[in-house]
Order: C-alpha cells, then structure tokens, then sequence
C-alpha cells in the first residue's frame, strides 16, 4: 500500500523501535516526524538519511515527553498528523515498597500521559483531513504483569484503556485508534543487556536469550523492529478501516499462555 501524502508523527523515534516503525511508514511513502527529548547533530542527520533513502520528507523536532505542554507542541509543531505512533517509553524496575516517586511519576509522564497530550493535539486535525490513525506502542505488560514493573505494567494498561475510548469516541468518524503490544523486541538497548545478563548467570548468549530473556515467549524468538512496523503500516491500510479499539500482540505466544 502508500500513504504518499500522509504525515505519521512517531514520538521516540531516533532508535529502537520507534525508528523501526518511521522507516517502516516511509518505506510505504508517508512523510515522516522523527522525536525524541535529546537535539543533536545526529538526530538531524538522522531525519536527512530517512528522507535520502526512502525519498520522502522527514523532520526531526526534539520535545520532552514528560511535559504535557511539550507533548502537545510537538503535534502543533509538525503542522499535520494523519498518523500518530505513541511510543516513547523508559523503563525503571524495583518492588512496589521500594519503588522511587520521581521514577514512578517520569514512567507515568512519559508512557501514559504523553499519549493523551498528543492525541488530544492530533485529533482536530485527523477531523479536518477527514482521515487519521493512531498507533499506540503498548506492550505484552499492556494486557499482564510482572513483578518490580509497577509504573511500566500500570501505565502499558491505561494505554490499552486510552487506545479503547479514543476508539470510541472515534468511531463513527475515519479515525481509527489501536494498540500494538509487543514482547521482547530484538533493538539495540535489549541486546546491550546480554553480555552483563550472561555474566550474571553465567550463561552463554544462547543461554541468556532462551532461558532468561525470552522465558515467557513461548516462540523463543525476539519480535523485530520490522514486524512492529509493518504491522502499524498494516492498520494505517484500508484493510484496517474496521480494526479499532483493539490490541494486537506480536510477543510469540507470550499473552495466549
């Protein structure tokens, strides 16, 4: 399919998987809006090499994700949005007793709340293009749980609910509103964690993926950044007209034991 004049927003996207995803959009023609809280050289330059290979326009406009008002420029900023990926993301892990305030209220911040200030700022002009699509990254987390990840697994579940009534409100207009929820990914911050996993188990690599990393996912596989993308460019596509309000997994197996 193209999306040639369509503009995806895609937050958290300078690595991992919401760079999977923006070369994925563009790869199907869509102009594309790189993000992240950093503003580098690189980040630029990044957006320029996106736009060489797939020859399509992308831009680069750094926004903290923490802050609301920030989340809301970024879509103003763009100018247009007639796909949004919500994907940004961090990480903290401790027991609840023992969780940080200042890391539970950035999870919170920058996961959940985020994607409510960008759909809020996205929606007006998904109504005036008279089309739009929102992703949102969630996660295996989105739909069950694991211990020591209170802010990430609470947060991954209001995606799932927010992806439900934006769907809802949505539904009677061609806007349509999902959620993916992905197990373990294969991106470069999932492979930087094997060497010390190994140390620490003393396992080897195969080991440490298998037994460790991918205990719960019944493939044994890692997902790819690919898989995730091609699966947005999927609900962006007539074929998804009538998908909305919905998850869909790519864990290998992870959320049907």
């Amino acid at each position: 399919m193209t999306l040639s004049g369509k503009t995806a927003v895609v937050t958290g996207s300078n690595s991992g998987i919401g760079l999977g995803v923006a070369r994925e959009l563009a790869r199907a023609g869509a102009n594309v809006v790189l993000n992240s809280f950093t503003d580098r050289p690189e980040d630029h330059q990044l957006a320029a090499d996106l736009a060489t290979e797939f020859g399509v326009g992308v831009r680069y406009i750094q926004a903290d994700l923490s802050n609301g008002d920030q989340a809301r420029a970024l879509i103003e900023t763009a100018g247009r949005c007639d796909i949004l990926v919500n994907n940004a993301g961090i990480q903290h892990v401790a027991p609840i007793d023992e969780f940080p305030v200042d890391k539970w209220n950035a999870i919170i911040d920058i996961n959940l709340s985020s994607a409510f200030h960008t759909t809020a700022a996205a929606l007006p002009m998904m109504r005036a293009a008279g089309w739009g699509r929102v992703v949102n990254i969630a996660s295996a987390h989105g739909l069950t749980a694991s211990p020591y990840k209170s802010a990430y697994v609470a947060a991954k579940h209001g995606i799932v609910g927010l992806t439900k009534v934006t769907a809802l409100e949505t539904a009677r207009e061609p806007i349509t509103c999902n959620a993916i929820c992905p197990g373990y990914v294969a991106t470069p911050l999932v492979e930087a964690q094997i060497p010390d996993t190994m140390k620490k188990y003393n396992m080897s690599r195969e080991e440490v993926v298998e037994k460790v990393l991918l205990e719960r996912q019944p493939s044994k596989q890692f997902a790819t950044v690919e898989q995730l993308g091609g699966t947005t460019v999927f609900l962006c596509s007539s074929a998804a007209d009538q998908i909305t309000g919905t998850t869909i997994s790519v864990d290998g197996g992870w959320t049907a034991l």
